[in-house]
């Protein structure tokens, strides 16, 4: 595993690994989650990152700018993932990638920001969100990924008013404020706002998850196929949030198996 810098800031780098072989290897960027914020480090990405490069992946598990940290939220958390997957051609002028097979794989909100990086191309150049020349994606795998800012706004904000809690709401946190407060902020960072991306997608969710409801993935993939995409939306009965990046649960296996055949296809 090498630590490599994409960026000046402490937290703009990535965990390099390569499989066992000479290449050139497909790779996936790998993405945590923690709703975005400091405390949660790609600490909780490197099993899964250590497990696909075990089966034959190059892995660039990426850090990024927080909320909680200066720089990050809006732009810069978003900024910071594109930079990094970027950075991938960077990378293979010295590491054997194949920069035809670049996956995004992000769990929670990295599974949002996996998706919004196949977005990020639709984006007006006038935008504070757009970076010219993205890294084209051969595909994506949200796991319980945040694809629709909006309605997980909508939920936290629900759930704080029914229990008479106070506020707590990590999409505004990232956006900086509500949807009727930033609407052109959600539009450019939601990736349901976006579509059609126009790169295969797999949304894999448990149906007992409780942090990030399935109803995102379920809505998302129906507006995606409306508008012409190829999402395939795997639902797992017994699992729950954490599960789908635990290396030794069923949810694991068939996310690699999914994994796999996106690359092949």
């Amino acid at each position: 595993m090498e630590k490599l810098f994409y960026g000046e800031n402490e937290n703009q780098f990535g965990e390099l690994r390569l499989p066992e072989g000479e290449g050139p290897f497909p790779v996936a960027v790998v993405i945590h989650g923690g709703f975005w914020r400091k405390p949660f480090t790609l600490e909780i990405m490197r099993e899964v990152a250590e497990d696909l490069t075990k089966s034959g992946f190059a892995t660039w598990n990426i850090e990024y700018r927080r909320t909680g940290q200066e720089g990050g939220g809006y732009p810069g958390t978003l900024t910071d993932a594109a930079q990094a997957t970027d950075y991938i051609r960077e990378l293979a002028k010295s590491f054997p990638l194949n920069l035809e097979k670049v996956v995004t794989i992000g769990h929670s909100a990295g599974g949002h920001l996996a998706t919004w990086l196949a977005a990020r191309n639709r984006i007006d150049k006038n935008n504070e969100l757009f970076i010219k020349n993205p890294l084209p994606l051969h595909g994506v795998v949200s796991l319980a990924g945040v694809n629709d800012l909006e309605m997980m706004y909508g939920v936290h904000n629900y759930r704080d008013q029914a229990l008479s809690l106070d506020p707590n709401n990590p999409t505004a946190e990232l956006i900086g404020g509500s949807p009727e407060n930033y609407p052109e902020r959600y539009k450019n960072a939601s990736p349901i706002e976006l579509l059609p991306l126009s790169v295969q997608q797999i949304l894999v969710h448990g149906a007992l998850d409780i942090n990030v409801p399935i109803g995102i993935s379920d809505y998302y993939q129906r507006e995606a196929e409306g508008e012409g995409d190829f999402v395939k939306l795997i639902e797992l009965p017994s699992a729950e949030h954490f599960m789908l990046i635990d290396t030794t649960s069923f949810a694991w296996e068939t996310i690699k198996e999914e994994i796999k055949l996106l690359v092949e296809h």
